[in-house]
């Protein structure tokens, strides 16, 4: 029969695993580094694995193909979850989850033995999905990945009680902007606080995120910090 399946770009595909985890079905696996869909019978055309993939590397085709089939689904995840104690697929580095901390007070002064203040994973901008429950009422961070190790007290200053996104406008591929708009459109943020290094290159990440706020339909508070590349707090703006 004729009908609408997903097709994966392998060209395209940077073996994140993020539509592997938002397949309901499992129909998607890691194939040597690779997303593939592995049968056809297991992909209910709905497409939750879209909105997930980076790389913009799935999208819909009309082709011929095997009906979805309920019962095979069923049959393949009991399987894979006899076999397996991971998800069906994909990254176990960027599969989502929150970690619970207790909040801490701003005012709270630096423990003697550093901790680690990281609300959820993962962080990096390209692995994030667009939607998660940690995003919900959350206090964003996003960060030039340069900052966390140029500024010595970053947990406590930075990552405390925020959501944190990290990235590198230069060296990444693509730009953040259109990723960021769609968390802000779907999800509830609170805030958002942008930290980059005084570098040029790092002017990207804030014209990323000033491109997500005019486009989001909503307003947000946001402001910048930046940091030398000596370790110091130039501007909060």
């Amino acid at each position: 029969m004729i009908r609408k399946i997903i097709h994966i770009d392998e060209d395209k595909c940077n073996g994140c695993g993020l539509c592997a985890n938002a397949c309901k079905e499992s129909a998607i696996a890691m194939v040597n580094g690779k997303a593939k869909l592995i049968r056809d019978d297991y992909c209910d055309g709905l497409g939750n694995c879209l909105p997930v993939c980076p790389t913009g590397a799935i999208s819909f085709i009309e082709r011929e193909a095997a009906a979805y089939d309920e019962e095979s689904v069923k049959r393949h995840q009991e399987a894979v979850k006899q076999n397996s104690p991971c998800h069906s697929g994909g990254c176990p580095g960027s599969r989502a989850k929150a970690i619970s901390r207790e909040a801490a007070p701003a005012a709270a002064s630096a423990p003697s033995q550093a901790k680690s203040q990281l609300m959820q994973w993962p962080i990096q901008m390209k692995l994030l999905p667009v939607k998660a429950p940690f995003y919900e009422n959350a206090n964003l961070l996003i960060a030039a990945d340069c900052t966390a190790y140029a500024y010595g007290d970053f947990h406590n200053r930075f990552i405390r009680n925020r959501i944190a996104l990290i990235g590198c406008p230069k060296l990444d591929e693509g730009n953040y902007a259109e990723k960021l708009t769609e968390i802000l459109k779907n999800n509830e943020i609170k805030s958002i606080t942008v930290v980059r290094m005084e570098v040029p290159c790092c002017g990207g990440i804030v014209n990323a995120v000033k491109s997500a706020l005019m486009n989001c339909g909503k307003l947000i508070p946001w402001q910048v910090v930046t940091i030398s590349t000596d370790g110091e707090i130039l501007e909060e703006a």
